[in-house]
């Protein structure tokens, strides 16, 4: 069996090859990731990783894997920040409070059958002064980020406290994909 990472990540890419998996392809899953109507946080997680399974083509011996990062605060989902004035308001709102980062997991078996997981990541920050919030946008890392922000980069030393995941705030929950990934039958280390 082959796998296929339904993203093209470079982050996931990494957290992938940590469980001794290497995917034969990289595929894009191209999907509106719009949320719906008075759609909740943790079901939008899901449906965006299962729909970025589906997006993607599967042979009849690969495993798809897919996954999905959302910031949620209450129950306002925090889309990636696509400007710098998005990412202003992302962090601004972030700043000395918790979040719940939810990292949706989906793999397609050879068989075609779907399972899913979901971390849920409590991250709390510090509270950013107007300079700190200045100089984490001039460096430019949370650009296309869920939430404004790149926890494996500087906003690292904003948090305060950290309960979960801290690989599915990167992008991929590596204790839940390598458990789905062995239901699949692939051989994880």
């Amino acid at each position: 069996m082959d796998l296929v990472l339904a993203s093209t990540s470079p982050r996931r890419l990494e957290l992938v090859r940590r469980l001794g998996v290497e995917p034969a392809r990289v595929a894009a899953p191209a999907i509106d990731e719009s949320p719906r109507p008075r759609e909740l946080p943790r079901a939008y997680a899901l449906r965006m990783a299962v729909e970025k399974a589906h997006a993607v083509d599967r042979g009849g011996h690969e495993v798809v894997l897919a996954g999905d990062t959302t910031i949620a605060l209450g129950r306002r989902i925090l889309l990636p920040a696509d400007t710098v004035e998005l990412q202003r308001e992302l962090i601004g709102m972030l700043s000395g409070r918790r979040h719940h980062c939810l990292s949706a997991v989906c793999v397609i078996n050879a068989e075609g059958k779907v399972r899913t997981r979901l971390s849920d990541t409590i991250v709390a920050w510090k509270p950013l002064s107007p300079q700190e919030i200045d100089a984490y946008l001039a460096c430019g890392e949370g650009l296309g980020k869920a939430g404004g922000y790149a926890i494996q980069g500087r906003a690292e030393g904003f948090v305060r406290f950290l309960h979960g995941s801290h690989s599915g705030v990167v992008g991929l929950p590596l204790f839940e994909t390598r458990a789905l990934l062995r239901a699949a039958g692939l051989p994880v280390g």
